[in-house]
């Protein structure tokens, strides 16, 4: 079983936006040395407890500042750009770090609607449009074109020596169609959305069409995922991310807090029905617990990489989880 990192460089209370992003940095060099298959990093607009906003600035530092592990997006949220800067964006990265750069790309807005008209003025979110910024896309990637269309006046500079990764990111699966239809790679977001995974996972498996990048379908799925053997630790992460979920969901948005800003909240009915649902896109508990939980999906999704999402509220629990999944999963030997 492969593990990989999806990281949103989350602001603790009392911290910084910097921080954020150092904490980012540091974790993408532990989880390297671990073991781990690839570090993705979001893109969020205007939530102020979360730090990455351009994850192709970060991934070049991040790429830099680490030596194998494959590094992308997950994801560039299409619709806020144009199709030829986002193949010059990734063609740079690739020409900088060949064979290590994957792009993970989205249609989600990242955030509300009103930030996403002031980032593109002109998205309709349209089906047809983001098709056709998947169409030109591919051939931006892969200098083909037709005689008389804008391919064959404007390339995506520079040219590298190998194409990054692609993949579709979803959370209905409805994305899962189009990475099909591409030849792309497909990850669920079971982080978002907790129903519907395998069955969209398996349909764009059969639907897979062979591109010049990629020749067999490849799926992954991400959860948020937290992992230590003090119960104690436990309790009070899964209680902060069930205040998170049910803030965002009032409110659209979520500041920075601590536990014990909200260890004594309490919940109507509704609220709980709520968390309840909520419980089912992460999974929590000692490293064996948690190891059998994930293993258990894996064969559900029928996939063989698993990509972890955390946002403990300290640094040191965050290194500590993915350190106790590296080991339960030992994947360092399966490196070696």
């Amino acid at each position: 079983m492969k593990l990989s990192v999806l990281d949103q460089s989350p602001i603790r209370k009392g911290s910084t936006a910097r921080e954020a992003l150092q904490e980012t940095v540091a974790l993408a060099k532990w989880t390297e040395e671990l073991g781990y298959t690839r570090f993705w990093v979001a893109e969020h607009h205007n939530v102020t407890s979360l730090a990455g906003t351009t994850p192709e600035i970060l991934i070049a530092h991040l790429a830099g500042q680490t030596n194998s592990i494959r590094v992308g997006s997950g994801g560039v949220m299409l619709p806020h750009y144009s199709a030829l800067k986002v193949a010059e964006n990734f063609r740079m990265l690739e020409t900088l770090f060949p064979g290590r750069i994957d792009l993970g790309m989205g249609r989600a807005p990242g955030g509300d609607r009103v930030t996403a008209s002031l980032l593109n003025p002109t998205n309709t979110f349209s089906e047809q449009d983001l098709v056709q910024q998947l169409f030109d896309l591919q051939n931006y990637l892969n200098d083909r074109y037709a005689p008389g269309t804008v391919q064959a006046q404007v390339r995506a500079m520079p040219v590298p020596p190998s194409v990054p990764e692609q993949w579709m990111l979803s959370s209905t699966g409805h994305s899962g169609l189009l990475a099909a239809h591409f030849g792309m790679g497909f990850s669920f977001a079971h982080f978002i959305n907790p129903h519907g995974g395998p069955e969209a996972v398996a349909h764009y498996r059969t639907r897979f069409q062979p591109s010049e990048n990629r020749e067999e379908p490849e799926a992954n799925v991400a959860f948020f995922v937290f992992c230590s053997n003090d119960p104690d630790v436990v309790h009070r992460q899964r209680a902060m991310v069930d205040y998170r979920f049910l803030q965002y969901e009032l409110r659209g948005r979520v500041n920075p807090f601590t536990y014990e800003d909200i260890k004594t909240v309490e919940y109507s009915p509704a609220e709980e029905a709520r968390i309840q649902h909520n419980r089912q896109r992460m999974i929590m508990g000692n490293a064996e617990d948690v190891k059998q939980q994930l293993l258990r999906y894996a064969d559900q999704y029928e996939v063989d990489e698993l990509m972890l999402v955390n946002i403990a509220s300290e640094f040191e629990e965050r290194l500590e989880s993915y350190r106790l999944l590296a080991e339960v999963f030992e994947l360092k030997s399966v490196i070696a």
